[in-house]
């Protein structure tokens, strides 16, 4: 069965063929106890499908250990983006609903040219000494999750240190309850700062630099 419909399908092509060049999507499953990988994967196939731009490759993440460890990857289903800029975007769960835009925001941006992040936050992202990880839990209903998502995701496109993750919260409830997950979009920074909301990004850039000096 098919995710998207025929308007949504050629919209998406139009979008992914106007990308700035090869994009590669690593999909990261497992067979055993994973209830979604298996549409997942067929999620990730139907976009790769729609532009020969977009480059899918799929591993076992219970067999192929080392290409997951690699990849920081510790949870089905998963999946890396990887271009030019590096390989620190990465999608826990399925990218549905308001969620799809997060994800081929993350294509466009991991190839562009150009970032609209402000000069003063690559500056400071340049700076980081340390590594950062942003945490952002959302769920397929949530309209104010890929404002979040995306934000966190530029933050890594724009700095070696930052690893940006989107986790679909109800597809992992055990990290959900680990991380007091109430409402979403849930933003955790190093595991150190807890936000709750879409964040402008100033307030994203202060979560950074706080988290380093928690």
């Amino acid at each position: 069965m098919a995710f998207m419909d025929q308007q949504t399908s050629d919209e998406v092509k139009k979008r992914l063929d106007a990308l700035e060049g090869e994009v590669k999507l690593l999909y990261f499953k497992e067979t055993v106890v994973c209830q979604t990988c298996l549409p997942a994967e067929d999620f990730y196939k139907e976009v790769a499908a729609l532009s020969p731009k977009v480059k899918l490759e799929i591993y076992n993440r219970v067999l192929d250990t080392e290409k997951a460890a690699a990849y920081g990857i510790t949870l089905s289903p998963a999946a890396v983006v990887e271009g030019p800029k590096g390989a620190r975007v990465r999608i826990y769960g399925i990218p549905a609903g308001y969620e799809f835009v997060s994800l081929l925001e993350a294509l466009k941006n991991s190839v562009a040219a150009a970032t609209d992040l402000q000069p003063e936050t690559l500056a400071a992202l340049a700076a980081l000494k340390a590594p950062v990880n942003i945490k952002v839990f959302v769920t397929p209903t949530c309209p104010y999750c890929p404002a979040a998502v995306v934000l966190a995701h530029k933050f890594a496109l724009a700095s070696q240190q930052v690893t940006a993750e989107m986790i679909e919260a109800t597809e992992f409830p055990e990290l959900s309850d680990k991380y007091g997950v109430e409402g979403v979009p849930k933003i955790v920074v190093n595991d150190k700062v807890h936000l709750v909301g879409a964040q402008p990004e100033q307030a994203m850039l202060k979560a950074v630099q706080d988290s380093l000096s928690v």
